[in-house]
């Protein structure tokens, strides 16, 4: 799928743990309702707290929404070097020795760089506060 000249807008996650479902809808063009069904009828499901620290289950429902991404994650230095599209890890944080994250997906359109945060208690889903968000690493949306 190619993304180029494609605006983007946030989804704001309707499940507690539903961030990388709305993360995926965001970049595949959908609504978080398709992309919950089409995760569901791969086995993946919000209520699963895998879905918060593990990345094949984003990986594997942008591959079914003809979405690439690269293979790695890559560590985070600065937001000048991000990719045009990313996902990225925020929030990360150890619990009971597994990790854990919050995805949000990064864009740079129009010459504006933003944060599309799928947090549901959040004033604003397009976030500009890049001095608050701490991201860890990212995962580089391809086709550009």
């Amino acid at each position: 799928m190619k993304l180029t000249g494609k605006h983007m807008e946030p989804i704001v996650q309707e499940e507690i743990s539903g961030c990388g479902i709305a993360a995926s809808a965001v970049l595949a063009g959908v609504s978080y309702e398709k992309a919950s069904k089409r995760a569901s009828a791969l086995g993946i499901h919000a209520s699963d707290i895998a879905l918060w620290s593990d990345t094949q289950y984003v990986r594997r429902l942008l591959r079914e929404f003809g979405v690439s991404v690269s293979s790695k994650e890559i560590p985070f230095e600065s937001w000048e070097r991000l990719p045009n599209k990313a996902l990225l890890a925020i929030r990360w944080r150890m619990e009971m020795g597994k990790p854990f994250w919050h995805w949000v997906v990064f864009v740079r359109e129009g010459g504006e760089a933003k944060v599309l945060d799928s947090k549901q208690s959040l004033k604003s889903n397009i976030r500009r506060d890049f001095w608050r968000i701490n991201p860890k690493w990212y995962v580089e949306v391809l086709g550009e």
